[in-house]
């Protein structure tokens, strides 16, 4: 009997997401705004933004962490930047256009990215299909190729006004080494020149294939092919042997994770090997490496993470994620408490939250929070509870 499998979904990239929207594009600390075009690449590896002069603004989407509208996005206090938008006046109906993309390496360090879209109530759409994306679990447990995909396109969407790809890109995205670099981009037969530019449809995947395997060589996945095959193609009974013998944990048991059976090992190769060799039922040197580089051999694998758990028993029989001093942003001694805090806890998926309550200065004695007895900041209570009520 074969176990049963689960499986992330990708995530999904609606249309309108890739054909873009008008924006105005607006910072905390500055009163100039500017109208902008943003789209979304169509695999969701990045937002980003064209300016009336034909600059990209590239945002990783694996850096979103959370996404805001109406009254909770970021809102401009500079009376210019408010005149821009008609803010103060009665009907001017801003909220309907309002859009923050909050991005960050953690909870604490976050940068906030604000919009007015020019159209009411498109915001909201772009919020929710953008956090999706940016929580989606296939997405973040991803394998090498995907990542490798993501580096395809940054470089394919970074082009000058006449749309073609410049070549000083690689130097930039590659400092390491810039002559493996030239090497790799004459081996792909792509321009190596610092001030040249490639064509889009000349920049193809086979293209970038050809360049990261010339740039980054593997010569333990090469000892591994030639222990199996002295000829340039290894036989299908061979890469079966491999996988069943030496990719696979002899571990498993064999009732519940089978051998894989010939027609998985033929769409395998299918899959990674160009068409003339795999027709044959042989696999190449280069189809074994991105077949290692697949989600068949992620060092997770995702059909455990969607597994469907059950959740009709009591609370006591569940481990809950939780958060020790929520509020704080830093060490609990001297550390900044922030409301802010409770927001990203809540989305990296806390359901058991701190609220460390204490009576304030009188004479009101509102309630506040803060680490007891130490030095670190006081927020309101009231703050907090009505960011919680918001978010849960």
């Amino acid at each position: 009997m074969n176990k049963k499998r689960y499986f992330l979904d990708p995530p999904v990239v609606k249309e309108y997401l890739v054909k873009g929207e008008r924006f105005t594009k607006w910072s905390e600390d500055s009163t100039k705004t500017a109208p902008v075009t943003v789209k979304m690449d169509p695999k969701g590896f990045y937002v980003y933004w064209i300016n009336q002069s034909k600059e990209t603004t590239f945002l990783d989407v694996a850096t979103v962490r959370d996404t805001r509208t109406g009254k909770y996005a970021r809102l401009p206090k500079h009376s210019k930047v408010r005149n821009v938008f008609n803010m103060d006046f009665p009907d001017s109906n801003h909220l309907t256009k309002t859009f923050t993309i909050v991005t960050g390496p953690d909870t604490v360090n976050l940068t906030y990215h604000n919009f007015f879209a020019a159209k009411e109530k498109v915001n909201q759409n772009w919020a929710d299909d953008i956090l999706a994306i940016a929580y989606n679990a296939a997405r973040n447990n991803a394998c090498r190729q995907v990542f490798l995909e993501k580096m395809y396109t940054r470089i394919s969407l970074h082009t000058n006004k006449d749309g073609k790809i410049l070549v000083k890109n690689f130097y930039k995205m590659f400092p390491s080494d810039k002559k493996r670099v030239e090497s790799a981009l004459a081996a792909a037969q792509l321009p190596k020149g610092k001030h040249d530019t490639i064509k889009p449809d000349v920049f193809n995947e086979t293209a970038f294939k050809t360049f990261l395997t010339h740039f980054c060589p593997r010569p333990e996945i090469l000892e591994i092919f030639t222990s199996y095959s002295n000829k340039p193609t290894m036989t299908k009974e061979n890469f079966t042997k491999f996988l069943n013998e030496k990719q696979r944990d002899s571990r498993l048991n064999e009732e519940l994770f089978p051998r894989l059976r010939q027609d998985q090992i033929k769409n395998l190769i299918e899959k990674y090997e160009s068409s003339t060799n795999s027709s044959r039922g042989q696999i190449s040197p280069e189809g074994l490496l991105f077949f290692l580089m697949g989600p068949e051999t992620t060092i997770v694998m995702q059909d455990s993470l969607a597994k469907c758990h059950d959740m009709t028993q009591p609370i006591p029989h569940y481990f809950i994620k939780s958060s020790h001093n929520t509020y704080l942003t830093a060490g609990q001694l001297t550390g900044v408490s922030s409301p802010e805090m409770y927001r990203q806890c809540l989305l990296s998926g806390c359901r058991c939250l701190e609220l460390d309550c204490w009576k304030g200065k009188p004479p009101d004695e509102e309630p506040i929070i803060t680490h007891g007895f130490t030095m670190t900041t006081e927020i309101l209570f009231k703050v907090v509870k009505h960011r919680v009520n918001i978010h849960v």
